[in-house]
């Protein structure tokens, strides 16, 4: 019989291939900490303050890793008792009291102490009881799915939108910076586990409550469920990474074992309970150690407290004990159903978990762990590809340069703030470093546009000034960004008539493009090619010379006038930006400034561009945003007057998965090509 504690190990380095390795995970925090940092500095006064949460904040990035954006208006805060007013100026904030008297434990009313001035949404959720004005968490839910678009839809306490097939959870909540009196046993007994100043921030952090009543209380529509959400994600990243690993496991395990099969009304646990069973497991001391050969060990011990709480019918919530988790959906005959499909797994034992992973055979893994060089893995700094690390890297960056810039002014104090991080505040990892510098590039990109839009209309000195601010923007932006930053300067060329220019550019970023070690959107590049060029190197210099990335245009700046009906399409579907394949940005200008200055040259980008969007196969243009390159193919061979090849392309992008929303915009071009062939 094999091991236990060595099958452990293998389970833990398959874990670190599927979940991500130490570092993996750090790095990703790293990144996505700072943008909501960066983003909350620098909103407006009349702003909503928002955090992420979820499995992607956490550090997982599986399949079914899913994006919780939780929102707040800043000039309100819930306190628990009048007395807790002295804390606030009541000229900035609105005080809303939290009462738990009538509502079961983790759920209480709310209502204002000063109703006479409210926002909209307050307004529209108002119900008058027992002569207090209470902010209905139906109403106000309901109030703030219809604010966000027609293709919103109610889920839980959130709403839920979708671009697509893509869709991301919206909580509009209230925030609370008084630890609620009715966690208050959680703080006496975090004696263990975690650390005391974890939790002092997490008590200073305050809580949140989310529009959801109980199932069972007298007041389910009104009532407000307290979310620990900012608790819960700091008391994740206070594990090591043996533990986050165990959850991880346990999150595979529910999906592919216990969920498999399932609809989802019958899915009734959630990554939610196997989350809590770790917090109870690691404060409760039930694992003496936390290592890589114990991993196995450890994630069983956890699974055992789930089926005991099926058993039972009483899962605890970790903050609040007295709130039975389970107490509304799980119990009568569909508690005895699941405890007998969990009661299965146990009986065949720790061989269920292993089905998780489809982990090799007994005699596959004894081969494996006698390889003499197994034995000298070092497992908490485990390591792989170093290339590998930098192209996952590289997409979690890329998916950080998208800030909401506005105007101006805001593009100005995502600046200060960046200039703030880098030389006041406490230092920052080498991952966030190269965030602030991707999205200052990004920031002063926007900024040289909306300059130029703002100007362009001036007397001509101020326009010839604002010009050479605009140049010298773009080309310093360029400095902090990948190789395909250097397209927004050709757009600024072609935009302002400099055609020569710009298609001296476009040579350059050709030759560069076309190294073999170049990564096209974090992926597709020649790896040993790559370490070669720039192994070694700063994480900044390889983004600099190694990396390509889609392009980016803000939908409310118009950039050329070739795809502002494009942009309108896409931000009347409430799609920030267009994102397009830096080949195909490249090809499009290309054929636009050529077609000014030399008509052969345009031929040939255009034979190029059709070439890469017929054959490709996702190798430079992504699946997801083909309908995108279908189209922009269309409006060159519209624009050379190929009006056949440009119909059927246009046809082709509506045929696309349609991640754009841009077909008003392709079926206004082909409405418009019937009138040119009539």
């Amino acid at each position: 019989m094999v091991d236990t504690e060595n099958i452990s190990a293998v389970v833990f380095l398959r874990m670190c291939h599927e979940v991500g390795t130490s570092r993996q995970v750090q790095a990703r925090r790293d990144v996505l900490d700072l943008k909501i940092k960066l983003a909350n500095q620098t909103k407006s006064i009349h702003e909503d303050a928002f955090m992420t949460s979820g499995s992607r904040r956490e550090g997982f990035r599986l399949e079914d890793s899913d994006v919780d954006n939780m929102f707040w208006p800043d000039n309100y805060r819930v306190i628990s008792d009048i007395s807790q007013s002295q804390r606030y100026n009541i000229h900035r904030k609105r005080l809303i009291l939290c009462d738990c008297s009538e509502s079961p434990p983790g759920f209480a009313l709310l209502y204002l102490l000063s109703p006479s001035i409210l926002c909209s949404e307050i307004n529209e959720a108002f119900v008058r009881m027992n002569n207090r004005y209470y902010i209905s968490s139906s109403l106000h839910k309901a109030f703030m799915c219809s604010a966000e678009s027609q293709r919103s839809t109610l889920h839980g306490p959130c709403v839920s939108r979708f671009h697509g097939m893509l869709g991301y959870d919206l909580a509009h909540c209230f925030a609370s910076d008084i630890w609620p009196p009715s966690a208050s046993s959680w703080i006496d007994r975090s004696h263990s586990w975690p650390p005391p100043h974890i939790v002092d921030d997490i008590v200073k952090s305050g809580c949140h409550f989310v529009a959801i009543g109980h199932k069972l209380g007298k007041h389910e529509t009104i009532e407000w469920r307290t979310s620990f959400s900012m608790a819960e994600q700091k008391l994740v990243y206070a594990m090591n990474h043996c533990q986050f690993l165990t959850y991880g496991l346990l999150k595979l395990f529910l999906n592919r074992i216990i969920n498999i099969g399932l609809g989802e009304d019958e899915k009734l646990l959630c990554s939610y309970h196997m989350k809590t069973a770790v917090f109870w497991v690691i404060q409760q001391n039930m694992i003496p150690q936390w290592t890589p050969h114990t991993l196995l060990y450890s994630s069983w011990v956890c699974f055992k407290l789930v089926l005991k709480w099926v058993y039972e019918g009483v899962c605890p919530n970790f903050f609040i004990p007295s709130n039975n988790m389970f107490l509304s959906d799980i119990y009568g005959e569909v508690q005895n159903r699941l405890f007998l499909r969990l009661y299965e797994l146990y009986r065949m034992g720790i061989r269920s978990m292993l089905d998780t992973l489809s982990i090799m055979s007994c005699k596959e893994c004894i081969a494996f762990l006698r390889d003499p060089s197994f034995s000298r893995f070092a497992y908490e700094n485990v390591e792989f590809s170093k290339a590998d690390f930098d192209v996952k890297l590289f997409i979690e960056i890329e998916r950080t340069d998208c800030l909401p810039v506005l105007n101006e002014e805001r593009c100005i104090r995502y600046l200060q703030c960046n200039i703030i991080e880098q030389t006041i505040t406490n230092p920052l990892t080498q991952y966030q470093i190269i965030v602030l510098q991707t999205l200052t590039h990004s920031v002063l990109q926007n900024l040289a546009f909306m300059l130029h839009r703002n100007t362009h209309t001036q007397e001509n000195k101020l326009m010839y000034r604002a010009d050479k601010i605009t140049c010298h923007i773009l080309k310093f932006a360029a400095k902090f960004g990948c190789i395909s930053d250097m397209l927004y300067v050709v757009l600024y060329y072609y935009k302002t008539l400099r055609y020569m220019e710009a298609l001296s550019i476009i040579d350059v970023i050709k030759v560069k493009l076309a190294q073999p070690y170049v990564m096209h959107n974090s992926m597709n590049g020649d790896e040993e090619m790559y370490m070669k060029a720039v192994g070694g190197q700063s994480l900044s210099t390889k983004m600099k010379k190694a990396v390509a990335w889609d392009i980016k245009l803000n939908n409310t700046i118009p950039y050329i006038r070739e795809l502002i009906p494009e942009q309108r399409s896409g931000q009347q579907n409430g799609l920030p930006y267009l994102i397009i394949p830096p080949f195909v940005m490249l090809y499009m200008v290309e054929i636009f400034c050529a077609k000014h200055v030399d008509i052969d040259r345009a031929q040939m980008a255009l034979n190029d561009l059709q070439i890469l969007v017929h054959y490709d196969q996702g190798q430079f243009i992504p699946l997801h945003i083909s309908n995108i390159s279908w189209h922009i193919l269309g409006m060159c061979q519209q624009t050379t007057g190929n009006l056949r090849d440009a119909l059927d392309s246009y046809k082709q992008s509506l045929r696309e998965y349609q991640l754009h929303s841009i077909q008003s915009a392709t079926e206004m071009r082909i409405r418009r090509l019937g009138q040119w062939n009539n």
